[in-house]
C-alpha cells in the first residue's frame, strides 16, 4: 500500500497533468521542465535527512506524517494561485510522494526479510504497478466526467487521508519478527554494517549509482514528456493511458521472477544484466513510430523495470548492511530522486532547442550499454571485498 500510495508523488501521475499545467501557468515543455527540475532537486536534498527518521523511529510513526504532507500536496496542485507555489506543491509530491513512501516500503521490508528478500520487494514492489496500470486511465476518465483535470488530484488526497493512512499505520504497527529460517540467513546476503560517513566515502557506491539511476532517468524522461510524444507523432491522447496496463503486468511477472533468482543467486551477480531491456526500449522509442511502437517500448520498460525496481530494493543490504540502512537507503533514493529531477529539466531544454525526444532516447540507450559496464565492475569489486573480509574474520577466527 505504501507503493501504491507513492504513486502521487511519481512522474507518470503528475505528467498527467503536464499539459494542462502548462496552459493554466503558461509554460512551455522546457520551463515546466525546469520548475520540476528545481523542485525535485529540493526534494533530493531534503530526503538524506527526512529519511534518518527511519533509523529513530519505527516505520509506522514515519507514515504517520508522511501521507497527511503527501495530501496536502495533491490540494496545493489544485489551488496553487502562482508558479511559486506550484514549484513547491510538486516539490512536497516529490518528497513525501515518490521519496518517503517508497523510503518506508524497501527500508522496513529490507530488514524485515534476508533469505526471501528478493521476493519480498518483489511483492512490494507491485503496489506501485497497479498504481501505474489503474490510475492513468482514472483520472482521465475523471477528468472527462467532471470537465476539470484538477478533480483527480482532490480524489486522491481524499484517498491518501482516508484510506491509506489508516490501513497502512494500522498494519505497520505489528512488527515483523524474523522466523528461525531468516535470522540464520542473517550472515549471507548482508554485508557488514557500514555508517552513512563510509558510504558516502565508498567510491563503488558512485559506480553503481551510475548505473542503477538510468530507469529512473529515462522513465520520468518518457513519462514527463508523453504530452509531446504524443503530439509529435500524432498519437491519439489514450494511447499512453492504454499502454500502462501492459508495462505493470510486465513489471510484476518480471519482478516475481527477479526476486526468485536474487534468493537463489544474489542480486550482485544479476546486476550487471538488469539494464540490457531499457537499452532496447530507449532504442525502440526512437526509431519506432507506428503507434505499436508504445506498447513495445512498455512491454521492454516493464521487464526493465521488474528487475531494476527489485534489484535496488535487495542491493543496498548486499552492500552496506542493515544497521544503518534507513539513512543509507535515503541517500540512494535521494540520488534516484535528483535524477528524476535532471531528466525532464535537461531533456526539455535539449527539445527546446531543437533537439527530438527520439534523438535523445538514441543517447540514453548507449549511456544504458555503458553502464552495464560499470555494473559488471561494480558488482565484482563488492564481491571481492567481501569475500577478503570473510576470510579475515575466519582467519581471527
Amino acid at each position: 500500500m505504501l507503493t501504491l500510495f507513492s504513486s502521487f508523488g511519481q512522474t507518470f501521475f503528475i505528467g498527467l497533468s503536464g499539459n494542462d499545467l502548462r496552459n493554466a501557468f503558461g509554460l512551455s515543455g522546457g520551463e515546466l521542465g525546469g520548475l520540476y527540475m528545481v523542485a525535485t532537486l529540493a526534494s533530493a536534498a531534503t530526503l538524506p535527512w527526512l529519511g534518518r527518521t527511519l533509523d529513530l523511529m519505527p516505520g509506522w510513526k514515519v507514515a504517520r506524517f508522511s501521507m497527511p504532507a503527501l495530501a496536502i500536496a495533491c490540494v496545493l496542485i489544485v489551488i496553487a494561485p502562482n508558479v511559486v507555489v506550484l514549484t513547491l506543491s510538486i516539490y512536497l509530491l516529490r518528497l513525501f510522494g515518490q521519496g518517503m513512501m517508497t523510503e518506508i516500503a524497501f527500508t522496513e521490508v529490507g530488514r524485515w526479510f534476508v533469505a526471501n528478500r528478493g521476493r519480498a520487494m518483489a511483492l512490494i514492489t507491485q503496489g506501485q504497478q497497479v498504481g501505474s496500470a489503474v490510475l492513468p486511465a482514472a483520472v482521465v476518465v475523471i477528468a472527462q466526467l467532471s470537465g476539470d483535470w484538477r478533480t483527480g488530484w482532490i480524489v486522491g488526497a481524499a484517498a491518501v487521508v482516508f484510506i491509506g493512512l489508516p490501513a497502512i499505520v494500522t498494519l505497520m504497527r505489528v512488527e515483523r519478527v524474523p522466523q528461525s529460517h531468516e535470522a540464520k540467513a542473517a550472515g549471507q546476503r548482508t554485508a557488514r554494517d557500514w555508517t552513512r560517513g563510509e558510504v558516502v566515502r565508498d567510491p563503488v557506491l558512485y559506480v553503481l549509482l551510475a548505473g542503477t539511476l538510468a530507469p529512473a532517468f529515462i522513465g520520468t524522461v518518457i513519462f514527463f514528456h508523453q504530452g509531446y510524444l504524443v503530439e509529435l507523432r500524432g498519437y491519439d491522447p489514450l494511447v499512453f493511458a492504454a499502454a500502462y496496463p501492459v508495462m505493470s503486468v510486465t513489471t510484476i511477472v518480471f519482478g516475481l521472477l527477479c526476486g526468485y533468482l536474487i534468493d537463489r543467486f544474489g542480486s550482485l551477480r544479476l546486476l550487471p544484466f538488469s539494464l540490457i531491456p531499457l537499452a532496447v526500449a530507449s532504442a525502440g522509442v526512437a526509431l519506432i513510430t507506428p503507434v505499436w511502437g508504445v506498447y513495445a517500448f512498455m512491454l521492454l520498460l516493464g521487464i526493465s523495470n521488474g528487475f531494476t525496481f527489485t534489484l535496488l530494493g535487495a542491493l543496498w543490504p548486499e552492500v552496506y548492511g542493515l544497521a544503518n540502512l534507513g539513512g543509507i537507503r535515503a541517500i540512494t533514493v535521494s540520488a534516484m530522486v535528483l535524477a528524476t529531477a535532471i531528466g525532464p529539466g535537461i531533456t526539455g531544454a535539449l527539445i527546446d532547442v531543437g533537439i527530438t525526444l527520439p534523438t535523445q532516447m538514441l543517447w540514453l540507450a548507449g549511456w544504458c550499454l555503458v553502464a552495464s559496464l560499470l555494473l559488471a565492475f561494480a558488482a565484482g569489486q563488492v564481491q571481492r571485498r567481501e569475500a577478503r573480509a570473510a576470510y579475515r574474520a575466519a582467519g581471527s577466527r
